[in-house]
């Protein structure tokens, strides 16, 4: 009792330091000499590392400081010099996944322990966003982190970065007004995607080392692309393509990355990274580079040569999940191929999608062949017409070696493969291999699986609480809706318009401007997301594939029990369908109908039609003075078109039609915005011309 008494009273002193702690300011501020207790106030109370981390070379260098103290402001400023300087931004991590805690060796009654909180809480929290119920054993990490927070806060009441891991949202120091004439939808797309690439811009002034890396390790760092698609992939911007640019080529040319692949075995969603996140985004960058063609082509070489073979059954696929450069695992337990598995040639995929290559089509449809075969088998107790998330080699058998078909078991954390695993993966390939290859049989998974979907949605099916049952496949669909969304934008068919009204409800907008309610509330959600938190997207992510994860912390059952509705997550997919067209994503099969060819700063563009026969957009430029633009257009069918750019505002305002030929799957087109005025830009055939 006596020890937890005088904790108590040390905790309490500290409060009262925080109370005076402006005054010791004000005496600083003077001339006086700051106390002791007035530097770590100061300490305490700053948001930024690097300042706090001056601030205790400061006390360490203070007169009069006692044994015990003494050793504790070295051993934290050794801590905090870490944190801000070590160029593995995850060096604690192994710590905390082994004891739930970092031990900087400062004892509870020290008046710098409360600092040392604010690290300690810092690191649990990043780990358990990097794996998410980490084991089922999240709740006592983030019970830890919210306690230490908590003696953080009630020590440094002004500290506005431990308020924030609190639930107190931090305001963004830059607003992006609208202006007169500026659509709703406008003015929050811009501003969302001029977050982005505020966020994104700091990653490259902030953490970009001189190797290329951001300090997560090359393995994490490659997935930072898949948030920044918005502005990397949908807009041109110079500095954030550049710094694309070198990270791939850094990455590439890493020693395990010689062959083309990584020689460092593990399982595909992980080996697969090193490669398919840096030649895909410069295949989107740099689609006529042969490097990267050719660094595409070389990985369905592999898949050819190496990694796949015939089943027993005489199919094609993969022999194992776990694979490198050189060596495939014949591990009975991970032999299986997997609907992750499309990211080991993700590249690849994409090149045949743009160059209809013969070799890459025989390649591709037969194994394609095999997982339309597996989807209506009914083996293990799957039901008929549900794509299984892995397939047993050699005997060709739905699921792995373990007992159920939905938990192949095939690696040490079933959750990545357990059903539906990355499912998106495989029905955006077989969509991919059906716009190719015209033959109905690649539809056939998606279109039983959506009839399952759409059943039970309705409430015609069973149960979604039996595992591997019919019922609990369908619960656990709604993913399939972006698949069957780029089906509709290929084919403008109606046949799952009921299902997708329901599952996709923001992508079925109408092309008229007065229906824009789903439309404004979804861009409204991220631009709010976006609008607070920059440290949390930025300088607190210390796990860089999870750049934008931070306000999951605040959801129902992490921080707290009950969520912080003002913290929402920001939907960086939906930035860039909105741009370009495209109704899911651009990692498989993507349908992006444009690339804007310029900086995603001061406009917006929302696509209201594309496919095959034609193009719109409106658009609106935020800035003062005209625009020259610039956009490559790539979903338009060979044959002769009139393109428009047209103010609706303004009767009488539209400029000439003018003749525009599409040759190929690539064709630019330039034209000038006016500031301030809603234009739409259209394209559409040229009546009699069009093939």
């Amino acid at each position: 009792m006596r020890r937890h008494y005088r904790c108590g009273g040390r905790i309490l002193g500290l409060l009262c330091l925080a109370i005076c702690g402006s005054i010791g300011v004000q005496e600083a501020a003077a001339g006086q000499t700051p106390t002791i207790q007035q530097l770590i106030q100061r300490a305490g109370n700053d948001d930024d590392d690097s300042r706090r981390l001056e601030i205790l070379k400061k006390l360490q260098k203070m007169p009069g400081l006692d044994q015990k103290l003494e050793a504790d402001v070295d051993r934290l400023v050794a801590a905090v010099d870490e944190w801000v300087t070590s160029k593995r931004l995850t060096y604690y991590s192994r710590e905390v996944y082994r004891t739930g805690d970092f031990d900087l060796k400062i004892d509870r009654g020290s008046p710098l322990y409360p600092v040392g909180c604010i690290y300690r809480a810092r690191m649990i929290v990043s780990v358990i966003l990097e794996s998410g119920n980490y084991k089922g054993r999240a709740r006592p990490y983030l019970d830890r982190a919210v306690g230490l927070f908590k003696i953080a806060k009630a020590a440094f009441p002004e500290n506005r970065i431990v308020r924030m891991y609190l639930g107190e949202p931090i305001p963004a120091a830059r607003q992006y007004p609208g202006v007169p004439g500026a659509p709703e939808w406008a003015v929050l797309q811009r501003e969302g995607l001029e977050r982005m690439a505020d966020i994104v811009e700091w990653w490259i002034d902030h953490r970009m080392q001189d190797d290329g890396q951001y300090g997560g390790g090359w393995g994490d760092d490659c997935e930072m692309w898949r948030c920044w698609v918005p502005v990397l992939i949908a807009f041109d911007d110079p500095k954030i393509t550049a710094a694309q640019a070198r990270f791939s080529n850094a990455m590439m040319n890493q020693p395990h990355m010689q062959g083309g692949y990584t020689s460092r075995m593990s399982d595909v969603e992980h080996t697969a990274e090193d490669s398919a996140d840096v030649i895909t985004p410069m295949m989107h960058l740099r689609p006529d580079d042969p490097l990267w063609n050719n660094r595409a082509r070389r990985l369905a070489e592999l898949m050819e040569t190496l990694w796949t073979g015939r089943n027993e059954r005489g199919l094609l696929q993969f022999k194992s999940t776990y694979f490198t450069v050189d060596r495939v695992d014949r591990n009975p337990q991970r032999a299986c191929d997997s609907v992750y598995h499309p990211r080991a040639v993700q590249p690849a995929l994409l090149l045949w999608q743009r160059t209809a290559d013969k070799k890459l089509a025989k390649l591709f449809t037969a194994w394609m062949d095999t997982w339309v075969d597996a989807a209506a088998r009914t083996e293990q107790g799957k039901p008929a017409g549900i794509i299984p998330s892995a397939i047993h080699w050699p005997d060709g058998v739905v699921g792995g070696l373990g007992r159920d078909w939905w938990d192949p078991r095939n690696h040490g954390e079933a959750r990545l493969y357990f059903w539906p695993s990355a499912m998106s993966m495989m029905t955006n390939s077989l969509l991919l291999t059906y716009h190719m290859t015209g033959d109905q049989k690649y539809l056939q998974p998606l279109r039983s699986m959506g009839a399952v979907r759409l059943k039970w949605l309705q409430g015609r099916s069973g149960s979604p609480d039996k595992p591997g049952s019919e019922a609990w496949c369908a619960h656990r669909l709604g993913g399939l809706s972006a698949t069957l969304a780029k089906y509709k934008l290929l084919t403008r068919s109606t046949e799952f318009d009921e299902l997708l009204a329901r599952d996709h409800r923001t992508f079925m907008l109408s092309e008229s401007p007065d229906d824009r309610t789903l439309l404004v509330a979804a861009l409204q959600e991220t631009a709010e997301a976006l609008r607070i938190n920059f440290p949390g997207y930025t300088s607190e992510v210390r796990f860089t594939d999870r750049v934008t994860r931070f306000p999951a912390l605040f959801g129902k059952n992490m921080m707290f029990s009950k969520a912080v509705p003002a913290i929402k997550r920001p939907n960086t997919s939906f930035l860039y369908s909105t741009a370009t067209g495209d109704p899911g994503d651009c990692f498989y099969f993507p349908l992006a109908a444009v690339r804007w060819l310029t900086p995603p700063r001061e406009i917006a563009a929302l696509v209201t039609a594309s496919g095959t026969d034609r193009f719109t957009a409106e658009l609106f430029h935020f800035g003062k003075a005209k625009r020259p633009m610039s956009a490559e257009l790539y979903l338009l069918a060979p044959g002769r078109y009139m393109l428009q750019l047209i103010e609706p505002d303004r009767p009488g305002s539209a400029n000439p039609p003018t003749p525009l030929s599409v040759t190929g799957p690539r064709t630019r087109i330039s034209f000038e915005l006016p500031p301030g005025k809603l234009c739409m830009l259209k394209v559409l055939p040229e009546k009699g011309k069009h093939q």
